[in-house]
């Protein structure tokens, strides 16, 4: 019973399952009731089992089955003897439930139930079940294998997508297929990348199928890698259509790059490999282009390899990664394309022309709507683009600040191609200056400002390289570059010149295609042929700008004589490419491999003048920026260099018209004097019209850049650093040459500005007097030159508000406005200049006179009528000649007669103005005179302070400041001005000039040179007339003899020196002259010789005018001629020049006698051999006139006043100096025993009366007397002595004969007969003597003067001696001994 209750027990619960399940009660009343029947014994157990196994079988057996087999399987859990549960398993068979046991029970126990043989067995047939049903699968894979499978299939997808058929509908359609004809599922997926290839245009419809039917990317991926595949093999091309929906598929992400980039051909390493071929190939190229090559059929061999090269460009690549980034562009996914790009060398990609385009569309649509807001240019019309219907593409920009998300990126992977799309060229460039002009946050704007100079040199730059001949495009560059500082411009010139040809293979072809282009115009370039030249020149100049100028450029330096015709050629050029001109020219100023030296190291280098000369022309010429170019000039001026002052020297002459020269004519230097038309028409070698516009160009460029002040204080301050500091181990010659290249760019650029800017702007920048010198360290003279012009504008300015205040017209009224205008604006400079020199100097000079000294002009002080009078009817002689000409055209005579009008009535107007101020100038300098000089100390100090501080200091500056000097200290004494005396001041300015012209470079020669000849023509004019002479000089205290110190009054009449002693005093500076040049031209010294040349030829119309000094000097100069032939030629033209001229004013020379009355010397004891100065002489005429000399108790200073007999010419020049030509006969030792004798005893006296306590003025007046005979006896017999020793036998027997030719000549003039040609035949001899050796006559009192042991001379003497022999004029010791020097002159004391 327990038996049937366990086996049935499982039967109740599986039929409640079922009852659950189907809720039949009936059936589970049935099966209980048959069970219990059972139990009862009622029923047969085989009965039961049957019916049981009949409803397992037909309709519960799974269940029924699983249930019982699950309980059986818990008892047998449950059972831990086996052996009682083995009894149950007899009912299992009867169950017929051993399948389900199969698949349940393990292997083991199905083996020991005998259901299986062997559980080995079992397992592995169980392993092959199930690799037959899950692994196994009947598909076809081939289209002939189940044809109308995949027919289905291909009608499916190629059905009309126009109605309501979407990609849900294919795909279970597609199900079916598959299904139904077993196909393979991923040859339906191939199928599908066919269609879909072949009906490119419905994306949205193949992507969505693909996207619902792919479960796995990889197995997309591998089936387009197979389609690539098969397009690899030779003489294959893959389709456009392919590279479409692979390009799909990665932009929707259907697969990805990586796994498809490796099925992509060619590798990478071969495409490397293959750029490093095309550069090396490229420099190849331009290697062959750059060779000399014959022209054979080398030529035609270089064309074919050119069209080989251009078919091989034309021809599409086969290259899969392009063709897949060319579609990937297309469709607009930029970010799979950037990733392709990475992968290659630089520009490769874009290189092909076809995803270059590609990408330029992309750019296209990105910026369109930014460009139509703001880049298009007013009245423009363009193609309005339509945006990609992909909502995956990069978005357009809609603010300037959306460019930087992706378009920026693109165009830099663009580069150099961005040639290809013009239009998008100018769209960038458009944004970029709407940019530029819109920008007004500061961080904002330098974030766009860098980005934007980033594209312009990677982009904008390399593109228009390869554009050829667009000029449009330049011009339009050339609008944004415009917005830019130079420096940015010139730094992008820079990396497009040195960097960026050499970045890509085509860059460096076109390269040498430029150089090869250039060459060829350069080598045909002639005045001539300048206008079809310059067409071609400009054609070239608008892609590569750099590339050509960079050639030009290098011809230039070589050949000069291409300036000309290059600047005219240069008309066709973009306003870029003037701008790339001047960083080319600039650029090859600052080549540190360039010497700016020649190999001598004496003169300036050629490449570099000839730049210079190519920067004025081509400044003036065409609208050139200066800005960089200034910049330049006055950075190399901050490191201490000054060579490259030649170009702002040549810039300021031709686009201002101001030239500096010292080779002025007369009548060119009486122009400068006038005002700014006069200068303009007469003042200047060249023609300077037309350059109103340039020099305004070159005023804007200097106030904009803040360059005026700094450029002038720079090289007012370089020119004691060209000596002291860059000057170093430089040759002299070329230290002058820069120094002089120094001031004359300051002089002329200071014109510059004077004439050029404004009152306002000049006195904005100028600073005072007191800091240019003390806080700028500006020399004083370079300080007064820049204040100048302002303290003028400063008093106009207030003379012209002082004239509209008060109304008044009578000119007395308007010259006291003028006054007080003047003392109100010179005030302050007065208190200012105190500081610049120590107090003591202000003891003799007042500051008011020091400033009125260097604050006025030439133009202040007298008027050129002559001047203005020449070109008034060098106007009027132009009109009568326009008249006259029948050729010109009524037009054309009309206008030119106009123009010649216009400028005679500006020229007579401005004469007019500068009368009416100099008359102004005049009335304030009379009501200052008086207070000028205080003379606190001597007289002598006083002119030395004048002559140190203000006179030779700025009659170097210029020529046109010679002139003042000269002409100042001509009005100072016209003027009556107390405490200066006038002979005092000419005396020190041409007693000593050896010193002074010996400090002069080459430059400051020739201004110090035209000083002493308006110093001389003024003395001239004084000897030559008496009445002259008697109106100007008599009377005026600058020709007083007595100084005396201010505030002394002896009550005595002052003395004026008389016409006659005048004219000797005016020989002996002829003679000062002569000797000091002498001095120069024998030293030998090439800065002597060439100074006072050039001095000497500046003076020629005044100097000489003594027959033998002129002959003097023609002898030295000839043996100049002969010594310096060939060593040194430029002093050699320098002598021949001057012996000419010297030749030529032979005619105009007068004998000595004629130059200044001279007395026959009376009869003496004294030997007849004994001489004096540069010829024979005999004893010194005794003085007849009473000797007036103040005593030094009375402080007075006295120059003879009296009239005294006049002396000879030796006499005179002994008194100054003495000298000795060796020519005497005391040979013998019985003189040289007198001589010491005498000597002995002139020190005896000597200390006789020293100890005399009590001497009267008569005793001192004899005992210098005697002092001055011994001296003389004494010095001519040592001198006699030495030319015995030194003469050669030969020679003394022919200077015995001499001796006695000079003798009768004495003896002649001792009867009052003609003495002339004796004289002339001794100034030769003294001469000759110093070609000897013997130089002791000229210049030995200034290098050695004779021990006071060996002569008793005067304290005069001395003095005298001491003045002759000092360095420099400036540094004088005493006016005493200068004025005893004139008495001297006249009377033997």
């Amino acid at each position: 019973m327990h038996l049937i209750l366990f086996i049935f027990s499982p039967v109740k619960s599986c039929l409640d399952e079922l009852s659950c399940l189907l809720n039949l009660a009936d059936i589970q009343a049935a099966l209980y009731e048959l069970c219990w029947q059972v139990v009862q014994g009622n029923l047969k157990l085989d009965v039961v089992v049957s019916v049981l196994g009949d409803m397992m079988v037909n309709v519960f057996y799974y269940v029924f089955s699983t249930c019982l087999l699950n309980k059986i399987k818990s008892i047998h859990q449950k059972c831990t003897n086996h052996g009682h549960f083995s009894p149950y398993f007899l009912f299992i068979p009867l169950c017929h439930v051993s399948p389900i046991l199969k698949e349940r029970l393990d292997p083991e126990t199905l083996e020991s139930l005998g259901l299986i043989k062997q559980a080995h067995q079992f397992n592995q047939k169980i392993v092959k079940i199930k690799t037959k049903l899950f692994y196994k699968q009947q598909k076809f894979n081939l289209l002939r294998e189940e044809n109308e499978g995949y027919a289905k299939l291909i009608t499916e997808l190629g059905q009309d997508l126009s109605g309501n058929i979407t990609s849900h509908l294919v795909l279970e359609s597609i199900k079916s297929l598959i299904g139904c004809f077993n196909l393979d599922p991923n040859r339906v997926l191939d199928i599908i990348l066919e269609v879909y290839e072949s009906r490119s245009d419905q994306d949205e419809f193949f992507l969505s199928l693909i996207k619902s039917y792919m479960c796995e990317p990889i197995t997309l991926c591998h089936i387009l890698g197979f389609k690539f595949k098969f397009y690899q093999e030779p003489n294959e091309e893959t389709p456009k259509s392919l590279y479409h929906i692979a390009a799909a598929l990665l932009h929707h992400n259907l697969i990805e790059l990586e796994d498809l980039y490796v099925h992509l051909m060619p590798l990478d390493a071969v495409i490397v490999e293959e750029h490093k071929r095309d550069i090396s190939e490229a420099k190849q190229i331009a290697r062959k282009l750059v060779m000399v090559v014959l022209p054979s059929e080398k030529s035609e061999d270089r064309e074919k390899d050119k069209e080989k090269e251009e078919e091989k460009n034309e021809k599409p690549p086969d290259n899969q990664k392009l063709g897949l980034l060319e579609a990937l562009l297309r469709i607009g996914d930029w970010h799979h394309a950037q990733s392709i790009m990475d992968q290659m060398p630089s520009f490769y990609a874009t290189s092909h022309k076809a995803i270059a385009l590609a990408l330029c569309q992309l750019v296209h649509l990105t910026v369109e709507p930014l460009y139509r807001r703001a880049g298009v240019p007013k009245g423009a019309r363009g193609c309005v683009m339509l945006p990609l219907k992909n909502t995956r593409a990069p978005r357009p920009a809609e603010s300037f600040e959306d460019l930087r998300r992706d378009t920026f990126s693109m165009l830099c992977y663009l580069g150099p191609h961005l040639s290809h799309d013009p239009i998008l060229f100018a769209k960038i460039v458009r944004l970029g200056k709407a940019i530029l002009f819109m920008l007004t946050d500061g961080s904002f704007q330098e974030t766009l400002l860098s980005c934007f100079l980033s594209i312009a040199d990677q982009v904008l730059l390399p593109s228009l390289s390869l554009m050829e001949c667009n000029a449009c495009m330049s011009e339009e560059l050339w609008g944004l570059f415009k917005l830019f500082p130079y420096q940015h411009r010139y730094r992008l010139y820079g990396q497009w010149k040195n960097e960026t040809y050499s970045s890509h293979p085509l860059l460096v072809k076109v390269k040498a295609q430029t150089v090869e282009r250039a060459k060829y115009i350069m080598k045909r370039l002639t005045k001539e042929n300048v206008k079809q030249s310059g067409r071609q020149i400009g054609k070239l100049s608008h892609s590569n700008p750099t590339i050509l100028f960079d050639y030009m450029l290098s011809q230039i330096q070589w050949y000069d004589n291409l300036i000309v015709p290059v600047v005219d050629s240069l008309k066709y050029l973009t306003s870029l490419n003037y701008d790339v001109l001047a960083y080319c020219i600039i650029e090859a100023l600052a080549n540190p491999e360039k010497e700016k030296m020649k190999h001598d190291d004496t003169t300036i280098s050629s490449w570099l003048q000839s730049l210079a000369s190519l920067c004025g022309a081509v400044f003036r010429k065409y609208p050139i920026e200066l800005a960089g170019l200034l910049q330049y000039v006055t950075n190399q001026l901050k490191a201490g260099k000054s060579f490259d002052l030649l170009i702002l020297k040549e810039v300021v002459q031709k686009m201002a018209g101001i030239e500096i020269t010292d080779e002025m004519t007369s009548e060119q230097l009486e122009a400068m004097t006038g005002g700014e038309q006069l200068k303009a028409e007469g003042g200047y070698f060249g023609q300077i019209r037309n350059t109103k516009k340039s020099s305004q160009r070159l005023k804007e460029a200097l106030l904009d850049h803040e360059l005026a002040l700094p450029l002038c204080l720079l090289m007012a301050q370089q020119r004691n650093g060209v000596v002291f500091l860059e000057g170093g181990e430089k040759h002299l010659k070329l230290v002058g040459h820069l120094y002089d290249q120094c001031h004359d760019t300051l002089v002329q650029f200071g014109g510059f500005l004077a004439s050029n800017l404004s009152t306002e702007d000049y006195i904005k920048r100028v600073p005072s007097i007191d800091v240019l010198c003390n806080q700028f360290h500006t020399p004083h003279d370079a300080a007064f030159f820049l204040s100048r012009p302002m303290y003028a504008h400063q008093i106009l300015s207030k003379y012209d508000e002082l004239k509209k205040s008060e109304k008044g017209n009578r000119q007395q009224q308007k010259a006291h406005k003028y006054v007080t205008a003047c003392e109100q604006v010179m005030a302050p400079v007065h208190e200012a200049v105190v500081s610049l020199h120590p107090a003591r100097v202000w003891d003799d000079l007042r500051p008011q006179f020091y400033a009125t000294f260097w604050s006025l002009t030439m133009y202040d002080l007298a008027v050129p009528q002559a001047a203005y009078g020449r070109e008034v009817n060098k106007l009027k002689a132009q009109i009568k000649a326009i008249e006259e000409n029948p050729e010109i055209p009524l037009n054309k005579k009309k206008k030119e007669k106009e123009r010649c009008t216009a400028l005679q009535e500006k020229l007579q107007e401005e004469e007019k103005k500068q009368v009416e101020h100099v008359q102004r100038v005049l009335h304030r300098l009379k009501l200052e005179k008086d207070n000028w000089l205080l003379a606190k100390s001597t007289k002598n100090e006083t002119i030395t302070k004048f002559l140190q501080l203000c006179l030779f200091p700025r009659c170097i500056f210029s020529s046109i400041d010679a002139v003042y000097c000269a002409r100042f200290v001509e009005l100072v004494h016209q003027q009556k001005t107390p405490n200066f005396c006038t002979l005092l001041c000419y005396d020190r300015v041409f007693s000593a000039i050896i010193y002074t012209v010996a400090s002069c470079t080459e430059n400051e020669s020739h201004r110090y040179g035209r000083f002493l000849c308006c110093m001389l023509e003024t003395v001239t004019r004084w000897h030559s007339d008496r009445a002259t002479y008697e109106k100007d000089c008599v009377n005026y205290p600058g020709f007083l003899t007595i100084f005396r110190a201010t505030g002394f009054d002896g009550g005595n009449k002052a003395d004026q020196l008389d016409y006659e002693n005048f004219r000797h005093v005016v020989h002996k500076w002829h003679y000062m002259l002569t000797k000091a040049s002498v001095h120069c031209l024998e030293t030998g010294d090439y800065t002597h010789i060439r100074n006072i040349l050039i001095v000497l030829t500046k003076i020629l119309p005044c100097y000489p005018k003594v027959l033998n000094l002129g002959q003097a000097l023609e002898c030295r100069v000839h043996k100049i001629c002969l010594e310096e032939k060939d060593k040194r030629p430029d002093l050699y033209a320098l002598a021949m020049g001057y012996s000419g001229r010297l030749k030529s004013q032979k005619v105009h020379m007068v004998p000595e006698n004629e130059f200044h009355h001279k007395e026959p010397p009376a009869r003496s004891t004294t030997p007849a051999t004994q001489q004096n100065g540069p010829g024979s002489t005999g004893k010194p005429a005794t003085s007849t006139s009473k000797t007036e000399e103040g005593t030094p108790e009375d402080g007075g200073e006295r120059l003879n006043a009296g009239t005294t007999k006049p002396v000879n010419k030796a006499n005179s020049a002994v008194a100054k100096v003495a000298t000795s030509n060796g020519n005497s006969a005391l040979n013998s030792t019985k003189a040289v025993k007198e001589r010491d004798e005498k000597e002995k005893a002139g020190k005896e006296k000597k200390e006789k009366k020293e100890k005399t306590p009590g001497s009267t003025p008569e005793t001192k007046l004899e005992n210098r007397r005697e002092k001055q005979r011994d001296e003389r006896t004494g010095k001519e017999e040592r001198a006699a002595r030495e030319g015995k020793e030194k003469t050669p036998k030969a020679d003394r027997e022919k200077l015995k004969a001499e001796e006695k030719n000079s003798k009768d000549d004495k003896a002649k003039a001792g009867n009052g007969e003609a003495v002339e040609p004796s004289r002339e035949r001794e100034g030769i001899k003294e001469f000759k003597s110093k070609e000897k050796g013997d130089r002791s006559a000229v210049s030995g009192s200034l290098k050695s003067p004779v021990p006071r042991s060996e002569s008793a001379e005067s304290e005069r003497d001395q003095k005298r001696r001491k003045l002759d022999s000092h360095s420099s004029p400036s540094h004088s010791s005493s006016v005493k001994v200068s004025m005893r020097s004139c008495r001297c002159t006249f009377q033997q004391l």
